[in-house]
């Protein structure tokens, strides 16, 4: 997984707002205490950031992978 994938999917799942707030600001134990962003900086992978912030903030599996079509931004 791409860090680009991941701004993707949490701008999907939780809105560009606050995607960037839950990602820069949420400690998750499961990354040792850092928010998702910052276990990324420090070089943790990113799709395990991405299932621990899906975890602690209790996204359901069916949300964590996949934009619909008809809802994916062009780039």
């Amino acid at each position: 997984m791409r860090r680009s994938e991941f701004t993707a999917l949490a701008d999907h799942v939780f809105g560009p707002v606050l995607a960037a707030a839950y990602a820069r600001e949420l400690v998750i134990p499961a990354l040792g205490g850092r928010s998702a962003a910052q276990a990324i900086a420090e070089g943790e992978d990113v799709r395990r950031a991405w299932t621990a912030l899906c975890d602690a903030m209790d996204v359901p599996e069916s949300r964590r992978w996949e934009i619909p079509p008809g809802q994916r931004h062009a780039r």
